[in-house]
């Protein structure tokens, strides 16, 4: 998808686009940033196969926790912001439900460039909360840190610099706003993907020399890369943005907002969103608990070793969640805040219009979502049908003998049968997020409490008293995602039925043919194993032997 300065509807008019217009520019945004995310993780899987043959489980374990510190800090400072400002409605209209009396006769393009400079004026709230949660984040870390992670040499120099590389980060959310709201999906794309080329390239780098040199660098090289990320994103950022806005509609500084309303704090922050925004924050923190627990856990309950195989497992595992799942999930969000509120922001001449737009909106949007629950199945069923017996072989050949001889595999193997359930929750709670009125987040944020308890206690059995390791973190994991799935989908469900739209939740599973050949192939594939005694060439013969015989059939 090429991206236009001028003229063009999807780029600069997302507002007025019909709903048939935002699912193709929805679609082609999805495409786009697969690709773009295909080839920068192709590359990056690449490079980190050279750097594992370096790296101790140890040593992976210890980077997981700076990037769990680093992840925590950018997702407090500016998930709620981030899902506030995607959603579409007008500070106007907020005003007109509370009874205010709003002056509409502002010029389409003056109220479209007051929305881009609203939104990045919030998005500074981000780099305001972003200083402090690093730092004090920073201290916590080192002050409950285990005495090996403290031995590390560099250890110090290597957070100090994590905290730099995270608030630096934070300096693009105002881009990153914008390029959201505008759906400049080229412009995020390039950014992230050259900046991540440049986290591998350089942390790669940094490791070879190190050894080459025999110096002791501990987990410094991944802060450097971390470092490298940050800048980069920053400087192709500001450069494809200024491409974008050649007449300065809007300004990346915080600027007063002309005609001045009650709906804005100091002439620049819109009220309606910061509440919105306080809303999502509360539930956000259960839903960090939720996304990272299984970080803190492990860390609590088992060794570094464990740690390690775990992060390795996780990343392998949700490689299709980061190269497919989760571009769709993010232009999707966009999407249904668009759909499902374009209507309150249309100044239209007849109600009658109006209305039909809104229930032609709505169609849209249950199908689009069916259709995206439907591909999702599909895939899945893909990865749950041979990715298990195929886990031992996949680390052997891209990680080598020292990982397929620990418990990676065994916990790679569990988590291919977690990823469905991660794929439907995203998208299911992507809807949520763009859907949901303060009331309902906050009706949420209660049921996120009880599943916070649930993931706890179930991790705190399997891992602390039962032993189970890695493993039983997959399990507790699970217990969590279909958790929240099942709260997810009642109010999907709901929502779309008050509306008169339907969602078929037999239309969302493969036909019965396609899953009785998935579930023959598994089984299959199992007992090849077992008999073969996990012979890596006989198992892929094998896998050559049930594929052909799917083409046939």
């Amino acid at each position: 998808m090429s991206d236009h300065p001028k003229g063009a509807v999807t780029e600069n008019n997302p507002y007025q686009s019909p709903p048939s217009s935002l699912l193709a520019q929805s679609r082609k945004g999805a495409t786009y940033l697969i690709l773009l995310q295909v080839g920068s993780r192709a590359l990056t899987f690449v490079v980190n196969q050279v750097l594992l043959r370096f790296l101790s489980p140890e040593l992976l374990g210890i980077s997981t926790q700076l990037d769990l510190y680093s992840n925590s800090a950018l997702f407090f400072a500016r998930e709620s912001l981030r899902v506030a400002l995607q959603r579409q409605e007008d500070t106007s209209d907020s005003l007109k439900a509370e009874g205010i009396r709003v002056n509409r006769n502002a010029s389409q393009p003056k109220a479209q460039s007051n929305k881009a400079q609203e939104i990045v004026n919030l998005s500074y709230l981000a780099i305001a909360l972003g200083l402090p949660l690093a730092t004090v984040f920073a201290s916590l870390y080192l002050r409950n840190a285990d005495v090996v992670v403290l031995g590390t040499p560099a250890i110090r120099p290597s957070l100090y610099l994590y905290c730099l590389a995270t608030v630096l980060e934070l300096f693009s959310e105002p881009c990153f706003a914008v390029a959201q709201q505008q759906m400049l999906y080229g412009v995020r794309a390039s950014a992230e993907t050259l900046a991540t080329f440049t986290r591998c390239f350089v942390t790669c780098g940094t490791v070879i020399w190190a050894s080459n040199v025999n110096a002791a660098l501990g987990a410094l090289p991944f802060a450097v890369g971390q470092m490298g990320y940050a800048v980069v994103l920053n400087l192709v950022y500001l450069s494809r943005l200024n491409i974008f806005n050649p007449d300065k509609a809007y300004s990346l500084l915080i600027m007063p907002i002309v005609p001045s309303s009650p709906a804005l704090l100091y002439d620049r922050f819109s009220l309606p969103r910061l509440n919105l925004a306080f809303t999502i924050y509360a539930q956000s923190i259960f839903k960090h608990l939720l996304t990272t627990g299984d970080s803190f856990l492990i860390a609590a309950f088992t060794s570094l070793e464990s740690q390690g195989a775990y992060t390795l497992a996780a990343n392998y595992g949700g490689l299709v969640a980061r190269l497919v799942f989760q571009p769709i999930e993010e232009t999707s969000r966009s999407l249904f805040s668009r759909l499902l509120h374009q209507s309150a922001s249309t100044t239209g001449n007849a109600t009658v219009q109006s209305e039909k737009l809104t229930r032609q909106q709505v169609d849209q949007t249950a199908t689009y979502l069916r259709f995206l629950l439907r591909f999702y199945s599909l895939i899945c069923t893909i990865v749950v049908t041979i990715g298990p017996s195929f886990s031992p072989l996949l680390l052997h050949v891209v990680a080598g003998s020292r990982w397929s001889d620990s418990d990676a595999p065994s916990v790679l193997a569990a988590y291919c049968y977690y990823i469905p359930l991660l794929a439907v929750n995203g998208i299911l709670e992507a809807f949520v997020s763009a859907a949901a009125t303060p009331e309902e987040l906050r009706v949420q944020s209660a049921w996120m409490i009880a599943f916070s308890a649930a993931f706890v206690g179930t991790g705190f059995l399997l891992l602390h008293v039962g032993d189970q390791g890695a493993q039983g973190l997959v399990v507790a994991n699970a217990v969590n995602m279909m958790c929240r799935i099942a709260w997810s989908w009642h109010f999907v469900k709901g929502h779309l039925c008050r509306r008169g739209a339907d969602l078929n939740f037999a239309a969302t599973f493969p036909r019965a043919g396609t899953m009785m050949y998935a579930c023959g192939t598994a089984w299959y594939l199992s007992r090849l194993e077992l008999v073969l005694g996990g012979s890596l060439l006989q198992l892929g013969q094998g896998v050559v032997a049930a594929g052909s015989c799917g083409l046939v059939t």
